[in-house]
């Protein structure tokens, strides 16, 4: 599908945003408009949402490389936001255009990599072209995780020490490139996220829940999400959103610890009032 236009430009610069799954990109995209900056969105056939072709977009299939600078070339866009999950491909799964094929080398070392390594690479890539990668949390910071509770339950003092020890444990698996969360629950480590993601992580300890392979009576347990150490929030900022609030709660959770300042919420309220309508909490941490 060719780019197509939606709306005036805006004054300030405009801003590119490689849009992942779900609607995260689009509350970047409007976080961005309401500061004054037009967003042109890149969808990814096959990941990206339908819904963003509200806004000024173009579509790419892996490996278009050529294809996306020349959109963000014609329209004279120096920023780019990289926002929302995406599953990462099998190198034979890639169409590569000639823009791809002139960094095929590159692209096949990269892949060889841990995400970290890949996303670093990617960015690497887009900023030597004259594209500077920005955060989602600096085009909308209001989406960041404010350190304390944002529901009407609190922490308990046991759930406290649960966050504690989720929150070590995810900055002693940084250097494996794992994922970014845990659940613990009474001192216990129940889950470690890993390729699969925090939601698949949560319906597994729903299961384990549902076949008595974990034995607690009533709401038990932490979800603890932070970024790994020394991880380049620009390119991967852990996330969560309602889908998280429901799994936690299909979980049988106590609540969901975020690192403040350092996990993207998406649609707070929504989250917010979600998890005090099931009795959880959901509060920041100290990071």
């Amino acid at each position: 599908m060719n780019a197509s236009a939606a709306g005036p430009a805006a004054s300030a610069a405009p801003l590119a945003i490689l849009c992942g799954a779900g609607a995260f990109p689009l509350e970047v995209a409007a976080d961005a408009r309401r500061a004054g900056r037009e967003p042109f969105l890149i969808g990814v056939v096959g990941a990206s949402a339908a819904a963003i072709e509200a806004y000024p977009h173009v579509w790419v299939r892996m490996g278009e490389v050529g294809k996306l600078f020349a959109a963000l070339k014609a329209r004279g866009i120096a920023e780019m936001a990289m926002v929302g999950a995406m599953t990462r491909p099998e190198l034979s799964d890639i169409r590569l255009d000639w823009g791809a094929v002139r960094r095929a080398a590159e692209l096949a070392s990269l892949f060889r990599r841990g995400d970290d390594g890949l996303l670093t690479g990617l960015a690497g890539i887009f900023e030597r072209e004259g594209v500077r990668i920005v955060g989602a949390h600096e085009v909308a910071p209001r989406l960041v995780a404010p350190a304390g509770v944002m529901t009407s339950r609190a922490p308990s003092v046991e759930d406290e020490a649960d966050i504690a020890l989720g929150a070590r444990l995810v900055a002693a698996l940084s250097e494996f490139d794992a994922g970014q969360a845990a659940v613990v629950a009474s001192g216990r480590v129940l889950a470690i996220e890993a390729a699969e993601g925090t939601d698949a992580m949560l319906t597994r300890v729903a299961e384990m829940r549902r076949s008595g392979r974990l034995r607690h009576k009533g709401l038990a347990g932490v979800l603890v999400k932070a970024p790994k150490r020394g991880q380049d929030l620009r390119l991967d900022m852990p996330a969560i959103g309602p889908d998280t609030v429901a799994g936690a709660v299909r979980a049988q959770l106590r609540g969901v610890a975020l690192a403040a300042g350092a996990v993207l919420v998406v649609e707070r309220d929504r989250c917010a009032r979600e998890a005090d309508a099931e009795g959880l909490f959901l509060a920041g941490y100290p990071a």
